[in-house]
């Protein structure tokens, strides 16, 4: 192993769900109680003999041992603390790892708190806008999206079952490569579901012009919009065949998810029925192997899978099945104001919860090179380095009169991984790079030319005799 792994509170975990003492344990394990101990209470890091008897025992792969959960809750602990301004110093790295190796429940509530206390601050601050503007219809902040988005983020953007399932009827109806078509689809609902599909004209008027996709239970008819392009309305057909098809594992996966208040369980089925969709059009094995054989690249996969560029680079960010991982990925989608409307990430980069993103990071300026595949060798402040592409997307609307939607893609990886990458090629990753962060609001860099405002856990100085690019010291 390249770096000391402590597990102390996973392998507690799973000697109490065993109903084991920790004799009995130890005694599976053919090591001393005390050693167990040890590594229980994250004294001692597991050898790779350790690891191995880990997954005998408790029938796992190696591989659910490894620090990547570790590193993403000590990533949104750190913004946490410092988010708070409780005008005491933020924890350092050394603490949040330590909080995030040995007590990760503990951890985890606190996470819990600083978004309830965050939901409270954006309620506050809609009211005041509310009475400032004479209005009496203020909402709550949309915090069930945040909750699912953890749920996502916390087992890596991959949900086995699931996957699985999908992977299955893949199999047997012949999706995946060559196989993807809404013919297919549109029979296999009337066949299989009772469902038939009819397309419409979107309504120039602009009431329903959103409308992808509607369906009628009672009447088993399924409405799609007629100007979706092929990979639009294929993925739209998909999804609706998902959640008919799995109409007990989807609610059951739900119901288990620990998630808090209903509207994020609504959110939690689509966001399961779309995953579900990907798999299903994108079967696991097949689609992995057809990467790696492509060294992913997108437009080809495009071509292979009739799908579009968004569809396989969040495909991608989902490949992380235990036994069988692909490349570790990251994938972003941001709208013209930075705004992040889509965001998984299987690697140690993190997104900012609140505030925006780092305006040298090349996702934003893809939008000034439409059409173009935008290529940067990027490099956080812990020193890890990634291999980031960036396309700018229209998604249209198939009429003159209504307006195109525009987003950028973001798609990344640690440098480890760029040679397997078609996006390496002429790319030195020994090379500079470009020194990003997370957001302005929790980065350290004390030298960055384009920084928007200081890090919320800092004070600042204003020289009075000189001026730089940006007027203050931290």
């Amino acid at each position: 192993m390249k770096e000391k792994l402590y597990v102390g509170p996973k392998v507690r975990l799973l000697r109490e769900q065993s109903a084991l003492t920790l004799e009995a344990c130890a005694e599976r394990l053919e090591m001393s109680a005390s050693y167990l101990s040890q590594i229980e209470t994250n004294q001692r890091p597991v050898t790779a003999r350790v690891l191995i008897a880990l997954a005998r025992v408790f029938s796992l792969d190696p591989a659910e041992f490894d620090v990547d959960e570790e590193d993403r809750l000590i990533a949104d602990l750190k913004e946490a603390s410092a988010d708070l301004l409780l005008g005491a110093a933020a924890p350092g790295f050394t603490e949040l790892k330590l909080a995030a190796a040995t007590t990760p429940a503990l951890a985890r509530q606190f996470l819990l708190l600083h978004r309830a206390y965050r939901g409270l601050e954006q309620r506050l601050r809609m009211v005041d806008d509310t009475l400032a503007l004479g209005r009496t219809d203020a909402n709550d902040a949309v915090l069930p999206y945040e909750e699912v988005r953890d749920f996502f983020h916390y087992r890596d953007n991959y949900v086995h079952e699931l996957d699985l399932a999908a992977e299955d009827i893949a199999a047997r109806y012949g999706f995946g490569l060559g196989g993807n078509s809404t013919a297919t689809l549109e029979k296999l609902l009337t066949d299989l579901h009772g469902v038939r599909v009819v397309r419409h004209q979107r309504n120039e008027s602009g009431n329903g012009s959103s409308l992808l996709r509607r369906f009628d239970a009672e009447l088993r008819i399924l409405t799609i919009d007629r100007d979706l392009s092929e990979p639009t309305a294929l993925f739209q057909l998909a999804t609706q065949f998902c959640e008919l098809h799995f109409a007990e594992l989807i609610p059951n996966i739900v119901r288990d998810a620990g998630l808090k208040s209903p509207a994020a369980h609504d959110v939690a089925r689509v966001g399961l029925s779309n995953y579900a969709a990907g798999a299903l059009l994108m079967p696991y094995k097949q689609f992995a192997a057809t990467a790696l054989e492509l060294r992913h690249d997108v437009e080809q996969m495009q071509r292979l899978y009739h799908a579009s560029f968004e569809q396989i680079c969040h495909r991608f960010s989902t490949l992380q099945r235990p036994g069988a991982r692909g490349i570790p990925f990251y994938f972003v989608r941001v709208d013209r104001a930075g705004n992040i409307t889509k965001r998984h990430s299987s690697t140690r980069f993190q997104f900012a919860r609140f505030g925006g993103a780092c305006p040298l990071w090349n996702v934003h300026e893809a939008f000034g090179h439409p059409g173009q595949i935008l290529v940067q060798l990027a490099e956080m402040p812990d020193g890890v380095r990634y291999l980031c592409v960036g396309r700018a997307i229209v998604k249209r609307s198939g009429s003159y009169l209504l307006p195109n939607r525009h987003y950028a893609v973001g798609l990344g990886c640690e440098a480890t991984y760029a040679p397997q990458l078609v996006y390496s090629e002429g790319i030195s990753l020994d090379g500079p790079a470009v020194r990003i962060g997370v957001s302005c609001r929790i980065c350290e860099r004390t030298d960055c030319p384009q920084r928007a405002f200081p890090p919320v856990d800092r004070n600042i100085q204003v020289p009075q005799n000189e001026r730089r690019v940006v007027p203050y010291q931290f």
